[in-house]
Order: structure tokens, then sequence, then C-alpha cells
């Protein structure tokens, strides 16, 4: 690395985790590149795929918001749902804007591009594949479950989740990331159906692996209902390695932390519980476990403190 060169972070997720850790790590002194999931088939995103058969734009519209340099008030405006109007209603502005984007470029990734520069963006968005990818879901008993928003639907314990189309191509640029990454940090974030997708597009796990990074999971605070039911935090770090053929990540930072017992409470009438933090486990499989207090809380929600979290990471790049 030159000197006085920025070290470069590569985050790989989706959802709301991923952009409330970038939200704490654009706050420090490295080369930031998000990569996001191309999955989503939900709400307002799931809606602009199938009819103008672009990617979802909505985690990559999170991602962006995260990292940009706006104003209060427009990252707002980014983020307006509408509530009414034939057709309009339950789509968000920012979809909208990076679906007209790609109209007017003819390519989703440049389309991503242009409008990070118009948000005042630090780092790079890279979705994990220029074009949709479709999740699915093996079950436990043998029955397969399409699309990414009906997998936890199905509340049924998963075996495997595959994409498809199996071809799809990863994004010249998302691999050049990984490549000249110094830490690769996978989550917070759904496991099956947020980090994993952008593992399964071919090419991105093999970056990952070969990579000289050190790699970093960040272990969700929480299970998921018809996701994670009673997943341990190596149970996490085994799935992982099942889905990309051997074991790849360094580390693991885990909460150990005790959640309220009035949000607890909260959280286990939708079916959640907190991971538990089997450090002596993943210990004994050679992994090192950075655990401590990385939560705080959201209006009851739990969310990671994307600071902390930061700083932690901060110090393991070498």
């Amino acid at each position: 690395m030159k000197k006085n060169e920025k070290q470069k972070v590569v985050v790989i997720g989706g959802g709301t985790g991923l952009s409330v850790l970038l939200r704490g790590l654009k706050t420090l002194p490295v080369d930031l590149a998000a990569i996001v999931t191309v999955a989503d088939d939900g709400g307002s995103s799931g809606r602009i795929r199938d009819e103008l058969k672009i990617p979802p734009p909505g985690d990559i519209r999170n991602v962006l918001l995260a990292l940009s340099e706006t104003e209060p008030l427009f990252n707002a405006l980014m983020q307006h749902r509408f509530k009414n109007g034939d057709g309009l209603s339950g789509h968000s502005l920012g979809n909208l804007i990076i679906a007209a984007m790609t109209d007017i470029t003819g390519d989703f990734f440049k389309a991503v591009t242009e409008f990070s520069r118009v948000l005042n963006v630090k780092g790079k968005v890279l979705p994990a594949s220029n074009q949709s990818i479709v999740l699915n879901a093996e079950m436990t008993d043998g029955t397969i479950v399409t699309g990414e928003s009906q997998i936890p639907l199905a509340n049924k314990k998963i075996k495997k989740v595959f994409i498809t189309p199996k071809n799809a191509k990863p994004l010249p640029e998302t691999l050049q990331a990984i490549d000249e990454a110094d830490l690769i940090v996978l989550g917070p974030g759904s496991l099956y159906t947020s980090i994993l997708p952008n593992l399964l597009v071919p090419g991105i796990a093999d970056a990952v692996k070969g990579a000289k990074a050190k790699k970093v999971y960040i272990c969700n605070v929480m299970t998921q209902r018809g996701e994670t039911d009673d997943f341990r935090a190596s149970d996490h770090i085994q799935a992982l390695t099942e889905h990309v053929g051997s074991s790849f990540v360094d580390a693991i930072i885990v909460n150990d932390a005790k959640i309220p017992d009035e949000i607890a409470e909260l959280y286990a009438l939708e079916g959640a519980k907190p991971v538990e933090c089997d450090a002596e486990q993943l210990q004994a499989l050679g992994y090192e476990v950075i655990k401590g207090s990385f939560v705080q809380y959201d209006n009851k929600l739990i969310r990671h403190d994307a600071k902390t979290v930061a700083r932690v990471l901060l110090s393991l790049l070498p």
C-alpha cells in the first residue's frame, strides 16, 4: 500500500443491518465499498423488478443513502413512500429515481454510479450482479420455496438456498473490490436472504476465499423466525461454510450483552430470541471471537451500535 493511501474495507450484505453499519464506517478514514444483494423481490423493489426487468433497487437505495453526504430532508425525500395513487402507492421515490436513471443510462450499475455522484456518496456501491437473481430455498422436508420474501414466510427449516439463473455473472468491479480489499466484512443482516445471495453469485465466494484480506462475520443479535430459528453463532458460520464449500471466515463479532427483558419479550412475540454466543465452540474450530456489547436500541428495535462495531473493525485492519 502506498504511503497515505487509505486501507480498503469491503462490506457484503443487504437489508437494514448493512445500512446501519455503513453509517458508522463512513466516519472512518478508510476506502469503503459495499457489495449489495440483488435478490429482493418484495414490495416496491419487487414490482419494479418484475415490470421493468431491472435489478431490484431497494437495498441499493438504502445503502446509497447510508453513505451519502446529503441533507436529512433530501434523505427523507428519497425514502418517501407514496400512500395513494393507482400504480404509485407503495413505491419509494428513491426506487423510482434509480429505475428512471437505469432507463436513461441503459444500465443498472451505471445508474447506481451516476446516482452516487448526485448523492455525494462516500465510497462505492456495487451490486453483486448487474442482473436480477432469484433466491430459492430447499427446506429440510424437501419442498422448494421461490422468492427471497417468501422464504421466511414458509416457516420451515432451511436446508440450503440457491440462486437462479445459476450462471448469473458477477459485476467485474465487485470482484476487483474484493481482490483489493484489506478487510472483508460479511453482515450484519439476514443470513440466508441478505448475505448468502451475494456469495452464491458465481465467482464471488471464490474471490472472497482467495482474497488476501482478513474476513470478518458480524453475527445477528437475534434469531429470525423462519430463517435462523434457535441458531447459535456457530450455526451461522456452519451455514456459510456449507454453502461456499469451505471455511473462509477468520473472525466473528458476536454480541454477548444481555438484552433488556422488556425488549426481549417483544421479540419473543415474533419468535425471535438472542443468538447464543457459543465462543468456546467457535474458538475450538479456530475462529477468532470478538464478543462484547455491540447493541443499541431505536424505539425498542435492536440495532448494532455502528460506531462501536466500526471501531472494532478498524482495529482489525493490518
